[in-house]
């Protein structure tokens, strides 16, 4: 009795071992990447293979990278080329013993481009309020608009840029923090910080007409437009493209330098084809390509807070502006008392 106890408790684990065989995949296979990298660039073509280690019987392995079916064999070459920025994730479907096991592995694509380093000459100073914790900046025409930050201080600015003085102040609810900015066909597109909601006000009068919401996003930082599609930091390495019509986060880049990923970004612009992004906490703005998020360029800024009065509540530099001057930036920063007219040029 007990050797026929014995049996059956051994046939339970034989078959409750064999039931779960395919909870833990990774256990019976893995993907392997020929003369793997800690991160590959876009000239890089991965060869991978399935690693058998239980010597199953396989009869058929498919691989998709992200959301893409790439192959139906055993192995396959990947070219990465085409691809953005950033993490990719491969999957292997594998199917043996009339078994579907499924195991993934996680990559990162950096930039193939070492970035242009660039300084300033400033042309201009002009007044800018102290009080006013800069978080978005744009012009429209020759009117500048401002978004602020801070709980119980937060606006939105229509501003006579020469003077620094405000022609229209709207003030947002004590519980929202503003954030970025953009202007596109007549409204202005305003973001707040952690209360997941932006606000849309007419152009012309600054009347608050509607507000949107953010999705996966999560927080809003920074705001520019390329006259069709928003752009919308969030405080990560990530620019999501927003639709016009709908603010529908519809896709995202991350932003890479050839050797590392770009955390924080903040204030953005649109300048001539290329994203120009303040990072967060740093005195440089980056010139980032919207298609694929390589960092192409980056200004060095760090001697402009020199040139202005010092207080306890002066922050960072952030805030830039275009306004269609080859090479000409205008740029601040949170409690800065002045505005800048920058000519980037070369270092």
């Amino acid at each position: 009795m007990k050797f026929y106890k014995l049996f059956v408790f051994i046939s339970i684990l034989v078959f409750a071992s064999c039931e779960d065989d395919t909870k833990n995949p990774s256990e019976a296979f893995s993907i392997e990447i020929k003369d793997a990298k800690d991160s590959y660039k876009a000239e890089d073509v991965l060869e991978l293979t399935v690693t058998n280690k239980k010597n199953k019987t396989i009869e058929s392995v498919s691989y998709t990278l992200d959301s893409e079916r790439i192959s139906t064999s055993e192995t396959a070459s990947v070219s990465l080329n085409d691809k953005k920025l950033g993490r990719h994730f491969l999957r292997a479907t594998i199917t043996a013993d009339r078994k579907t096991y499924e195991v993934r592995k996680e990559f990162v694509i950096m930039s193939s481009v070492t970035p242009k380093l660039y300084s300033y000459k400033i042309l201009e100073e002009y007044p800018h309020d102290v009080a006013a914790y800069t978080q978005g900046l744009e012009f429209e025409n020759d009117t500048l608009y401002e978004s602020t930050g801070q709980r119980k201080q937060s606006t939105l600015r229509q501003i006579d840029y020469k003077t620094g003085k405000s022609l229209k102040i709207v003030p947002l609810a004590d519980s929202y923090f503003g954030e970025g900015l953009t202007i596109l066909n007549n409204k202005i597109y305003q973001l707040t910080w952690q209360g997941g909601k932006g606000f849309i006000y007419d152009l012309k009068t600054l009347e608050q007409k509607g507000n949107f919401v953010y999705n996966d996003s999560k927080e809003g930082w920074g705001l520019c437009n390329d006259g069709t599609n928003i752009y919308k930091s969030d405080g990560t390495e990530k620019i999501w493209t927003l639709n016009s019509e709908t603010l529908a986060e519809e896709d995202y880049i991350e932003i890479y330098t050839n050797t590392a990923k770009i955390k924080s970004v903040n204030e953005l612009e649109w300048v001539d084809g290329k994203i120009y992004a303040n990072i967060y906490q740093k005195d440089a703005i980056a010139i980032v390509n919207p298609t694929n998020g390589a960092v192409e360029g980056v200004i060095d800024l760090s001697t402009l807070k020199e040139n202005v009065t010092k207080h306890d509540q002066l922050d960072v530099l952030n805030g830039i502006a275009y306004k269609g001057e080859e090479n000409i930036l205008y740029v601040t920063g949170k409690n800065w008392d002045k505005l800048f007219k920058i000519e980037v040029v070369g270092k």
